[in-house]
């Protein structure tokens, strides 16, 4: 890999990891990944696979097979059969959360197209997302039980997250509250991708665990930078309109930061979010007020945290273009952000 070069994200989850072998092995695993989930989800009665296939056709960037991909490397059986069972069941997965939180939140786009609660309504949702898991569960079982009981573990700790955010942070510091919440709902799907890659690729016990904590440090920096855009970001940079958290009253990292300070922008910011800006001229005094606030740096520092975190267990990995690779792609996450 030459110096310099940055992770290209392009479409279908193809990617420019800095090396050609490496990224046509990759990309050949993708595209195997990508039969075997058409294939899977288009098993069972044409009214079900009409709902199930919805969002796997709308796209996304399928970076959980990439990471188990990636993470099989290094064991001797790359990219076997094996390593792309696993990458379609993270995948399958990750397909029903979202199917279930759309529910949750209501929402009426994902992936720019409706979503399957606006398409059609809460219960078909909820049932497509029932049936995503059950097809996960069949790829499971044509692998080994150990994976099983590693996927009852992430299934309890994505359940367990989606109802911490539900419930909210009641009487506990509302930052480990987010913490945790997005520990489980995105880092703990991505730190498994990272284990069961490399798992079943048959690499050692150090290296699945080192690629484990990979994942999870990854997971939290994507969706902590994630919080960050959606309140800092340029609306023609990152296609994304400003402030589309406050109006829905969910408040991320860098708003939970801004809250604490003990500053007239910390004291404007308490009465003016109590609750979703419905309002546009709320919105924009509450970005303007954050703007002006500590939170986006201290979200920021601790988003350098984990990265810190991630390159440690990089450390733990042998010299090759894998290890260069998840270099990149831990790198990649913090210039998002500037």
């Amino acid at each position: 890999m030459t110096h310099g070069t940055t992770y290209q994200p392009s479409p279908a989850g193809h990617v420019d990891l800095g090396d050609a072998e490496l990224n046509e092995r990759i990309a050949t695993g993708m595209t195997e990944v990508e039969v075997m989930l058409r294939e899977e989800l288009a098993k069972g009665e044409d009214f079900l696979v009409d709902k199930v296939t919805h969002l796997l056709t709308a796209g996304g960037k399928r970076f959980r097979p990439m990471m188990t991909l990636l993470a099989s490397e290094y064991g001797p059986r790359a990219g076997s059969l094996e390593v792309v069972k696993a990458a379609a069941v993270l995948e399958t997965v990750h397909l029903a959360t979202l199917y279930h939180d759309d529910v949750m939140d209501e929402a009426e786009l994902r992936r720019g197209v409706d979503s399957a609660n606006a398409r059609w309504d809460n219960s078909v949702a909820i049932l497509a997302g029932d049936i995503l898991f059950a097809h996960a569960s069949r790829l499971m079982s044509e692998l080994d039980t150990h994976t099983v009981g590693h996927f009852a573990q992430t299934f309890q700790d994505l359940v367990t997250g989606q109802m911490r955010e539900t419930i909210g942070a009641e009487d506990r510091d509302p930052v480990e509250h987010y913490m945790d919440v997005i520990r489980e709902k995105t880092g703990i799907l991505i730190a498994s991708s990272g284990y069961l890659g490399a798992y079943h690729a048959g690499a050692s016990e150090e290296h699945c665990d080192a690629l484990q904590r990979i994942g999870m440090a990854v997971g939290m920096i994507f969706q902590i930078v994630d919080d960050i855009i959606d309140i800092f970001s340029d609306h023609e940079q990152s296609g994304k309109t400003p402030g589309t958290d406050l109006r829905e009253g969910v408040f991320t990292l860098p708003v939970l930061y801004a809250l604490e300070e003990d500053s007239e922008v910390g004291e404007e910011l308490r009465g003016l979010l109590t609750g979703p800006l419905t309002e546009d001229k709320d919105v924009e005094r509450a970005l303007e007020l954050l703007g002006r606030s500590q939170g986006r740096q201290r979200a920021l520092d601790d988003v350098h945290r984990y990265l810190a975190d991630a390159e440690a267990q990089i450390g733990r990995l042998p010299d090759c273009a894998a290890t260069d690779a998840l270099r990149l792609l831990a790198g990649y996450t913090i210039r998002r952000v500037g």
